[in-house]
């Protein structure tokens, strides 16, 4: 599969497949766009609104490891520890990684470089609060006997693979997670949001980042 490095609005780096005519991340602005979607609107709400010390973290896409890494710099600067899942069939090449200017933007190059060196389909301890299990593997065919604090789900878009944006998806997803559990994502379509209800979440629309009219957030109370 081609992949392609591009620049967005906002300095930082994403990946576009020419063949599928997709980005990993909104040509707005990488780092913006994660920042907005899975730091605020997902990790630092759970921090705002709960007395937790520790979190278990699941991303659906692991893409760049731009989320994973905006996680663990968030995790260092909170001394929160975080135990950090992420799947991902198509993990990029070291090469490709090389070329991300994500510790350019962001500082912590060891950091990152870490993450990306990390075996995969194992837990590996990255520092004393961040604790990355990559695994090399479809999110249909993954299961987990442990529940999540938070989800973020950075999948491609519907239009590009709606098998994972059904409402069976999202009922797998609800199930995984610890009740009064978070997962956020950039996707704000009718049809995705009224997956994530009859799977049992509340949803709730936010304004987007800039390119983004909206955004989703979807609870598991304790009901």
């Amino acid at each position: 599969m081609e992949r392609k490095i591009i620049t967005t609005k906002d300095g930082s780096h994403s990946i576009e497949i020419p063949g599928l005519c997709v980005t990993y991340h909104s040509i707005h602005g990488a780092i913006q766009e994660s920042k907005y979607v899975f730091i605020d609107a997902g990790l630092n709400y759970i921090l705002n609104n709960s007395a937790i010390q520790s979190l278990r973290i699941f991303e659906m896409g692991t893409g760049t490891g731009l989320n994973a890494f905006l996680t663990a710099i968030e995790a260092e600067k909170q001394k929160l520890r975080i135990h950090y899942t992420t799947v991902e069939q198509f993990p990029i090449k070291s090469e490709v990684v090389k070329l991300l200017n994500y510790p350019d933007i962001l500082g912590h190059p060891d950091l990152f470089q870490t993450i990306h060196d990390s075996k995969w389909n194992e837990p590996v301890r990255i520092n004393e609060y961040f604790t990355l299990n990559k695994i090399d593997i479809d999110f249909l065919s993954f299961s987990s006997s442990q529940h999540f604090n938070l989800v973020y789900y950075d999948a491609f878009a519907p239009g590009t693979q709606p098998e994972l944006w059904t409402e069976e998806i999202f009922e797998k997803l609800f199930f995984m997670l610890e009740p009064n559990s978070v997962l956020v994502t950039y996707c704000c379509k009718g049809d995705v949001r009224r997956a994530m209800m009859a799977a049992g979440f509340i949803v709730k629309k936010l304004p987007g980042p800039p390119g983004k009219r909206e955004i989703l957030r979807a609870v598991k109370t304790n009901l």
